[in-house]
């Protein structure tokens, strides 16, 4: 069944806000911001669409980050602007969604199938012990 179901999210990843230009039912709305020199005004209105650029160092600014972490983040994000792929923005949004693994595995985890068949009650204290070291290694390096 379809459902239809409303859902609200905010974030800074612009390649998400571009799914509205590919995909019927999504919306992108933002905060009106007034900027005047460097000095970032947020209006305290909702109007449609999606922001033209980043505003979370200046967010950052408001919250009393400090100066040093908001100068590196403002070289960084620089960096990545000269940096951004320009190219057709339905076209890489169509590519990343073709790589997006599903939120949802299907398939269960190995480790997960493998805690599933171990028989506890045929093991030793020490074995078991043993056997859960090995999986708790595993599973570190996996992330």
């Amino acid at each position: 069944p379809r459902l239809r179901a409303k859902t609200l999210f905010a974030t800074h990843y612009h390649e998400l806000t571009e799914l509205a230009e590919i995909l019927p039912h999504v919306r992108n709305y933002n905060v009106a911001v007034t900027e005047e020199g460097d000095k970032v005004i947020f209006q305290h209105r909702i109007v449609p669409g999606s922001a033209d650029r980043s505003y979370g160092i200046h967010v950052a600014q408001l919250a009393g980050i400090p100066r040093a972490v908001i100068n590196r983040a403002t070289e960084i994000l620089s960096e990545l602007e000269d940096h951004y792929d320009w190219r057709d923005r339905r076209q890489r949004v169509r590519e990343v969604a073709v790589q997006q693994l599903p939120l949802f595995s299907t398939e269960p985890h190995p480790i997960m199938e493998e805690i599933r068949q171990l028989k506890i009650d045929e093991m030793s204290p020490l074995e078991a012990i043993s056997k859960l070291y090995q999986l708790q290694r595993r599973a570190g390096a996996e992330q």
